[in-house]
């Protein structure tokens, strides 16, 4: 693994501004580690500073510059003013259903006659079908909204259109075609889009909609308790947290430890953690993948009526049956880990992208098995369901390489495509899974040709163990919440003596230090870290600082990220 040390600020730190001239109207005066962790997130003006750490209201952005966005609250006004019955139309995994139930409840609130849809993961895949709607149609719906797909139904807005079906589409998947025909299409990425921020997560595109809707209707102050939905599925997502983002998590998190939902609370509880202790993290590794368990293993319904509950008896079922499906999602992962790993063994050095398709594998994770495919071997991974007439796939891929904009390029012989650069989803004829294999090998010689195909640790600075203490976590929890584009500060240290170590978890696969740097001990554990050798004496580690909480102690602990000898 590459050590990548990122450019030093150590000298002067924050008096250049963005555009490469000295600030006068005012320059950083705070703790110079602090002014490199900015300066590595962008934070290159001093005038910016202050409010990067507030992350306050100031972040967020006018609903009313969204594209269409007039079109869509005057649609849904008409539908709601004529006691019309509006359908919601979500994703199925965190994201969407957090959008669902927001745009739910957000409607009903407002005296809209609402139902939620949220289509079967296997059955119906991705984004609008045209059976779908067919049948929201005969249940007297007349107005659909999207949340979270739909920018590149196409032919479903057509259809929906022909059906005498209204459509208003709010998305924030990139956009790669034509805009469907429709009432409104609300998408920050929109070509002509003016809307400040393009990297809303589904569910915040859906929150823009409502406090649009809730301004028209003046109930501006209501919006507020709907942030622990968007927090949820923004972090899941995995979209920046940066910029508004960063402001909705930041807020978002605030009321989600102070959430009256039972349903929520209840997951909280079976996961473990605490209330008023959920941050970033928790979400992205203890609560979104039991939410996103149940559409990946049965039916999103599940995940959406534990946040809709609204009794401690159903959240506790809800909350119950979600464990015992993350429990099968974790199981089946690592079978179908396995099976990737052998189909594709031997994986060269001069294999570029890889791809693998099985009657074996399983929708609902095949997006994991490709996100630790891509993590492991540092290549763009795609997944195959192979079915009966059609394989369904999942791709993931790493910053060097869009995704998306391959299968753009191969959108000829695709049935369906769909997702982000590093993230993206589609169906094709099983006829055509050698050509997309061949295609897709071709374009990625191409753009990765001068790639160093392994993965590497982006360093915020070197430290010393010795001087690290609780008030450098202090500093760091300013920079919080953590998550893409804003990650947990990585330190490196050298020559750290080691004092024991030994192999802990089930399978031995994690590693457990004591080290001693200056005379100061510290307790570190590196997850998932490979060590052959019998004997460690001196390292360079690159690690995380964390906060353990263990039986209501509270203690200061490493997260060994990679170490190799002084």
């Amino acid at each position: 693994m590459k050590w990548n040390s990122l450019p030093s600020r150590d000298r002067d730190p924050l008096t250049v501004s963005g555009h490469g001239q000295r600030s006068t109207d005012t320059a950083y005066s705070g703790p110079p580690l602090l002014a490199q962790l900015l300066y590595n997130r962008g934070i290159s003006d001093p005038s910016d500073v202050e409010m990067f750490l507030a992350a306050d209201k100031r972040m967020e952005n006018d609903s009313a510059l969204l594209p269409e966005i007039g079109k869509a609250v005057a649609g849904i006004m008409r539908a709601i003013l004529g006691g019309r019955t509006i359908a919601v139309f979500g994703d199925f995994d965190v994201d969407g259903v957090t959008a669902t139930t927001l745009l739910v409840q957000g409607l009903e609130m407002i005296g809209g006659r609402v139902i939620p849809y949220i289509p079967h993961r296997v059955e119906e895949g991705h984004g609008l079908n045209m059976p779908a709607l067919q049948k929201l149609h005969q249940q007297g719906v007349s107005l659909v909204i999207t949340v979270d797909c739909g920018i590149t139904a196409n032919a479903e807005a057509l259809q929906a259109r022909e059906m005498g079906l209204d459509l208003i589409i709010t998305d924030h998947h990139e956009v790669t075609g034509p805009i469907p025909t429709a009432l409104a299409v609300v998408n920050p990425k929109r070509d002509d889009s003016s809307y400040p921020f393009r990297e809303l997560a589904g569910v915040g595109v859906a929150f823009k909609l409502l406090q649009a809707l809730l301004r028209a209707t003046g109930r501006d102050d209501q919006a507020d308790g709907f942030l622990d939905l968007v927090a949820l599925g923004t972090v899941a997502d995995l979209v920046p947290l940066l910029a508004e983002n960063r402001y909705l998590v930041r807020r978002g998190l605030e009321v989600l430890n102070a959430t009256s939902r039972p349903g929520i609370r209840e997951l909280i509880r079976c996961a473990g953690l605490e209330m008023g202790r959920i941050d970033a993290e928790s979400i992205s590794f203890m609560l979104a993948p039991r939410l996103n368990a149940a559409g990946r293993l049965d039916h999103a319904s599940v995940s959406y009526d534990l946040l809709n509950a609204d009794s401690p008896e159903q959240a506790r079922q809800g909350a119950e049956l979600l464990e015992t499906r993350n429990v099968e999602r974790q199981r089946l992962t690592s079978h179908l880990m396995s099976l990737a790993e052998a189909k594709l063994s031997p994986i060269g050095e001069d294999t570029p992208l890889l791809m693998v398709a099985d009657e074996e594998f399983h929708a609902g994770v095949n997006g994991l098995v490709a996100g630790k495919l891509t993590d492991k071997y540092y290549r763009p991974t795609l997944i195959l369901e192979v079915r009966e007439k059609e394989s369904r796939g999942s791709a993931r891929s790493i910053p060097e390489f869009n995704i998306v904009a391959a299968l753009w390029e191969c959108r000829d012989i695709l049935s369906h495509f769909g997702g982000h650069a590093q993230a993206a989803g589609f169906t094709v004829p099983n006829e055509n899974v050698e050509r997309l294999r061949q295609r897709l090998l071709e374009i990625a010689r191409d753009k990765l040709a001068d790639v160093e195909l392994q993965p590497s640790i982006n360093i915020d600075a070197e430290v010393e163990l010795a001087g690290l203490g609780g008030e450098t976590l202090t500093l760091i929890t300013r920079l919080e919440p953590f998550g893409k584009a804003n990650p947990a500060p990585t330190f490196l240290s050298r020559g750290v003596k080691v004092v024991d170590f030994r192999r802990v978890g089930s399978d031995g696969e994690h590693l457990k230090f004591r080290l001693n740097d200056g005379g100061v001990v510290w307790n570190a554990i590196g997850f998932g870290i490979n060590h052959d050798g019998d004997t460690l004496s001196r390292i360079d580690i690159v690690f995380n600082l964390k906060l353990n909480n263990w039986n209501g102690r509270e203690s200061l602990e490493l997260e060994i990220l990679d170490f190799r000898p002084a």
